[in-house]
């Protein structure tokens, strides 16, 4: 494999480790494997173009073209021409999932879904983060540089990830960097040999090419870039901001905010907590409308998500992956063909102001037709809006069960799944011992698990002295477990959470949904569900039932009628064949009137037109922009130090840069531009130019100052005499190794100084003023021009109106 062909390799592969830091923000990771695929197609076409070979504008405009034209095959097929290339409806559809993705940022929990947004943002960063260093390590074989946009990368992973990043991602990033850094000083050994080896310090053996002596320079001052940028990679995330919410989110009580954003894939807002908000509304205002067939709405609860994650400090729904939805949902995990079930199917028309994520329905759904970006959440049994879809003025039908267990069944029912009740009983060890004996005292006399959820509902809905009061704060933790059993007060939050933790302690799975109940039968049949309708109630698990509702909220919902004494008799209806006792016809959304009373408000007669929006997220992560920004000032700040590195690195390569044949006047310029790098690397290192003196007198001057000695000092002398014969000789002969021998006087140089000099020379070499007065000189010689242009302009739109001599006379 060639120098260049590893080279390449190696860049690949630091940016891929450098990328790994973000696997932990988004779930599944399998992004990464299209960014890795894009990237391999433009470092091959680099590598085809280098081999050309093309300039390095034109290699770089390949890879861009060649990224521009994979990215859109890959996200923007439909509006793209010929399937791949980007025209302007696949620019606009481009823009769109940016914006999407940028939304989907702020909005989503660490880790996030795999949206398509997001996908894009992801991948289309680390391609053009790829394109940069293989840009920089390959194409101007510079690869300590490249370590910059590497460490941009690590470091907004880590800022992001709020630490989530991890050590091991650290080491795979700087491992990457480290084998790109090796891949160039391989590189450049094999190139050149031993000019880059040193001159040896007396007393020390020789650093030469070959000789096993000391690293070459390249590769240590490589290593030292590399060594800073690793530190500056821990300091900066750091320094970043503290981002709060969604996906930038580190942070959070836990009880308020959904907690360090850990809790699922979906919002980073807890839903508990707008359900407060939602219950303290001044008026009840109409959020939902339906038409159902169901006899009986009583236990139509419309869930929205479900909360199976308790981990001492909130209830949260845990990290699960979502899919397309299905043309019908999988049967209920648990339920028996033996348990009667009635097939429902309802109408839905919600409020155009009720924007939500999760879509309320009815719980278990067996089908779901609604338009729109929606994704399925297969454990919960959810539909989760994609992108930047929501509720908003939704209009969907839902076929669902009533599932109708018996008492004896519930009671008759066998363990669970060994691998559901592991992960539904589970609860931190900081619940209080206080609530687990309570639990047992309530169910000391319960016969098996369905007796023991009776004996709690029961407890919490009427035996235990507790009221219903929606002014109590919406904790969550385990210390608002210990306040609600001491205090007996709060509502539906309080009384679900708390029976869902008991249940756990007793080894009964259990988890707390989040929705609306049933709502108000108005007089057009038509059920309407208001913003107070807003509950939560625990699930608890039965083989044979499945999940079943329970219900201790007192003065709340309906009672299920398996937990009563007595069970209403009736026979199994097809499922296949929904009964029709009610018109399940879709209804138009009713109008607001302007004469509608508070009264008419509650009642939801008003119409949709005057809900309000529910649970959502409350805006407080930061603006996606601000993050973008912040980012690239960071990258901006810390290339700064390492532009004159960059130019000076540059501007060496030219001068002693490979050639061909030469005439005479082309090895002129040759010797002289050798002659000025080696006056400039002099002054690199402290030796100020003199440009009055003759070249010899300049070698002699170079050599005392700089404290030369051996191959360095004759490396001048032997420069200076072909500068002599450049600018005296009637035909000067041309000579052979120049660019060698100023890779002598370098070495020299950096064996003769110290480290600060040494650190000064390639971090901020004195020789980059130049570089301030080629921009003077620049500037000078622009307006000189245009100066001259100006006056010529002036004095030929003034020349029809001057007199000639001999109008003058």
């Amino acid at each position: 494999m060639s120098g260049r062909a590893r080279l390449t390799l190696a860049a690949w592969g630091a940016t891929l480790t450098a990328a790994g830091a973000l696997l932990p923000l988004v779930k599944p990771a399998t992004w990464i494997l299209t960014a890795a695929f894009v990237l391999a197609l433009v470092s091959g076409v680099g590598t085809l173009a280098r081999r050309a070979p093309l300039a390095r504008p034109l290699t770089l405009l390949a890879q861009v073209v060649v990224a521009l034209v994979a990215l859109t095959a890959i996200f923007a097929r439909e509006q793209a021409i010929l399937w791949f290339l980007p025209g302007p409806q696949a620019l606009t559809h481009a823009a769109d999932l940016f914006r999407a993705g940028a939304e989907d940022v702020g909005r989503y929990a660490v880790p996030a879904p795999d949206t398509e947004g997001i996908r894009l943002m992801l991948v289309g960063g680390v391609v053009a983060i790829g394109l940069l260093v293989d840009t920089l390590a390959v194409t101007f074989r510079k690869a300590a540089p490249a370590g910059l946009p590497l460490l941009a990368l690590y470091s907004v992973a880590a800022g992001l990830s709020g630490g989530g990043a991890g050590w091991l991602w650290f080491l795979l990033a700087a491992t990457g960097y480290l084998l790109l850094l090796l891949a160039e000083s391989r590189d450049r050994l094999s190139a050149w040999g031993r000019v880059f080896g040193g001159a040896p310090r007396p007393g020390r053996p020789s650093s030469a090419a070959g000789a096993g002596g000391n690293a070459f320079a390249p590769a240590r001052t490589g290593r030292r870039i590399g060594a800073v940028a690793m530190g500056v990679a821990m300091v900066v995330p750091l320094a970043l901001p503290g981002f709060t919410g969604g996906l930038l989110g580190g942070g959070g009580d836990g009880e308020g905010t959904g907690g360090a954003g850990r809790g699922g894939t979906i919002s980073a807002v807890n839903p508990l907590v707008s359900l407060q908000d939602n219950l303290r509304q001044p008026e009840d205002r109409e959020v939902l409308r339906y038409r159902t067939n169901a006899r009986d709405t009583s236990g139509l609860y419309l869930r929205l998500v479900a909360l199976d994650q308790f981990d001492g400090t909130s209830w949260k729904s845990s990290v699960r992956p979502i899919e397309d939805v299905p043309k019908r949902l999988p049967w209920p995990e648990g339920l028996s063909q033996d348990v009667k079930v009635t097939e429902v199917t309802s109408n839905f028309v919600a409020s155009e102001s009720y924007e939500q994520k999760w879509l309320p329905m009815p719980y278990p759904a067996g089908r779901v037709d609604i338009g729109g970006r929606w994704r399925y959440e297969p454990a919960g049994r959810m539909l989760v809006g994609d992108d930047k879809q929501t509720t908003g003025g939704a209009r969907y039908q839902v076929s669902s069960l009533d599932v109708q267990p018996t008492a004896d069944q519930l009671a008759a029912a066998g363990p669970p799944p060994a691998k559901l009740r592991r992960e539904y009983t589970r609860y931190p060890v900081s619940l209080p011992a206080e609530v687990k004996e309570t639990a047992r005292e309530i169910t000391k006399d319960a016969r098996g698990s369905y007796e023991q959820a009776v004996k709690l509902q029961d407890w919490f809905a009427r035996d235990g002295g507790f009221s219903y009061d929606v002014k109590v704060e919406s904790g969550t933790g385990v210390q608002a477990i210990s306040r609600f059993l001491k205090d007996k007060r709060g509502f539906c939050v309080h009384f679900s959470f708390t029976m869902a933790a008991m249940a756990r302690s007793l080894g009964i799975p259990a988890r707390v949904a989040v929705g609306f109940m049933p709502g108000t039968t108005q007089t057009d049949g038509s059920v309407s569900v208001g913003i107070r309708d807003a509950h939560a109630w625990p699930e608890l698990y039965f083989e044979g039932a499945g999940w079943t509702r329970f219900e201790p909220t007192p003065s709340r919902g309906s009672t299920p009628a398996y937990t009563r004494d007595t069970t209403p008799s009736g026979t199994a209806s097809d499922p296949a064949r929904p009964q029709q006792s009610a018109s399940a016809q879709p209804s138009a959304a009713p109008s607001a009137s302007e004469s509608c009373t508070p009264q008419m408000r509650r009642l939801g007669d008003c119409g949709p037109d005057e809900a309000v929006a529910g649970a959502e997220s409350d805006g407080s992560g930061p603006d996606p922009l601000t993050a973008v920004l912040v980012t690239l000032g960071a990258l901006v700040v810390l290339a700064l130090p390492f532009l004159p590195l960059l130019w000076r690195t540059r501007v060496r390569a030219r001068r002693l840069g490979p050639g061909g044949t030469r005439g005479p006047e082309e090895t002129a310029a040759r010797t002289l531009a050798v002659w000025q790098e080696i006056n400039d690397t002099a002054w690199d290192y402290g030796v100020e130019p003199d440009e009055s003196s003759t070249p010899r007198r300049t070698a002699a001057r170079i050599v005392r100052l700089g404290e030369l000695g051996g191959d360095a000092a004759d490396a001048v002398h032997r420069v200076a005499r072909a500068v002599e014969e450049v600018l005296y000789a009637p035909s000067p002969r041309p000579v052979a190794g120049l660019a060698e021998e100023a890779a002598r006087v370098r070495a020299g140089f950096h064996t003769a100084a110290d480290r600060r000099t040494r650190l000064r020379a390639a971090l901020a070499p004195r020789s980059a003023a130049r570089l301030r007065w080629a921009a003077a000189a620049r500037l000078a010689e622009t307006t000189t021009e245009w100066s001259t242009r100006r006056q010529a302009l002036l004095t030929r739109a003034t020349a029809p109106f001057r007199r000639t001599p001999r109008e003058t006379t």
